[in-house]
């Protein structure tokens, strides 16, 4: 039963003055309900798409610098990085980059963004105040994938081709090291607190493996099984909590980084290809590509809290925390969506 609003003919209140609540509640005391007036209801916390930003041709990932209000966004099939005003919604450049970029990552300290170039076997590095690319850096075979350690001034890379990660010192632009990993290394990303990287092997079907290194080392200290074809990989720092995605299984794994288990398997939309976390908010981000939406997981339940349409094969996903948005880079659609997070 609704108490809510106005209330009228229930039975011995006819002539309530229910514009002003009294109405609404007299009928919940004869029921035994609580009260629950308009004015003092719990906010819920709702999703929404509320813009869909036109970029360049193949957008297959996307990048937040939240301190600059900007997003950075990798075209595949125009070989350029789209730069947005995340204020306004507007496209303020377009900086041209190698074959194939396929990744971007931001460290927001250093006003730098390195892409991934994947036919070219090369990172582009641009300077954020000036749009410029400063420097090309030489990889592995197939960057498909990157991640920054800001305080550590590391950049690193996941050659899908090669099965390595390429470990860049920012500071000099030089690969100083190549670490072997799993079968097609698809995704990657750091826990800066601990100094571990995490890298989800995609695989042929058979390794469905995240690789763990010991940033200080070098080393591969921990393989972790998880569902078929994982192919996005993010960490809440915070929770010590790691999420894969796994594409084949249409699945995200969830692991504790302090034991290397897998504490849960969610089902998610069909063919999941990349997650992305607010940590603050206690909420996951998780692109479905062939049925077009994003999942949004409430991490402390491991629940399905809203699916929302997106555009046409959402493929890169990133998050603001500090204005609850996350952006969405949909590869056939040539457009990044925007999902607002708000309680109303």
């Amino acid at each position: 039963m609704q108490v809510r609003g106005g209330v009228r003919g229930a039975a011995g209140f006819g002539g309530c003055l229910s514009a002003h609540g009294w109405c609404a509640a007299v009928v919940a005391v004869a029921v035994g309900m609580p009260l629950v007036t308009a004015a003092h209801a719990p906010a819920a916390v709702r999703y929404r798409v509320i813009r869909t930003i036109p970029v360049g041709s193949g957008p297959d990932a996307v990048a937040v610098d939240p301190a600059a209000r900007t997003v950075y966004v990798a075209n595949q099939d125009s070989a350029a990085v789209s730069v947005i005003d995340a204020a306004t919604g507007a496209v303020t450049g377009t900086i041209p980059v190698g074959s194939g970029p396929d990744a971007v990552a931001v460290d927001p300290a250093a006003r730098t963004v390195y892409v991934a170039n994947e036919l070219d076997d090369t990172v582009s590095v641009i300077d954020a105040a000036t749009g410029a690319v400063t420097g090309t850096i030489p990889v592995g075979s197939g960057p498909d994938a990157l991640a920054v350690d800001p305080a550590a001034r590391t950049v690193y890379v996941a050659n899908e081709l090669d099965g390595t990660v390429s470990v860049i010192d920012a500071a000099t632009g030089t690969v100083t090291r190549t670490i072997p990993v799993g079968s097609h290394p698809d995704a990657v990303a750091v826990d800066p607190t601990t100094r571990t990287v995490y890298v989800a092997n995609y695989g042929d079907g058979t390794d469905n493996t995240v690789s763990v290194i010991d940033a200080a080392t070098g080393t591969v200290t921990r393989i972790i099984w998880v569902g078929y074809g994982p192919d996005g990989v993010a960490v809440n720092p915070t929770a010590r909590t790691i999420y894969v995605a796994n594409s084949s299984s249409g699945t995200v794994s969830v692991i504790d980084a302090a034991t290397g288990t897998v504490t849960r398997t969610i089902p998610v939309g069909g063919g999941p290809e990349a997650v992305a976390v607010d940590p603050a908010a206690r909420t996951i981000y998780v692109a479905d590509s062939p049925a077009a939406t994003v999942s949004v997981l409430d991490a402390a339940t491991g629940t399905v809290t809203a699916t929302l349409p997106v555009g046409s094969w959402p493929d890169g996903v990133a998050v603001d925390p500090g204005t609850r948005t996350a952006y969405v880079a949909n590869l056939f659609g040539d457009s990044v969506s925007v999902i607002s997070r708000c309680m109303c």
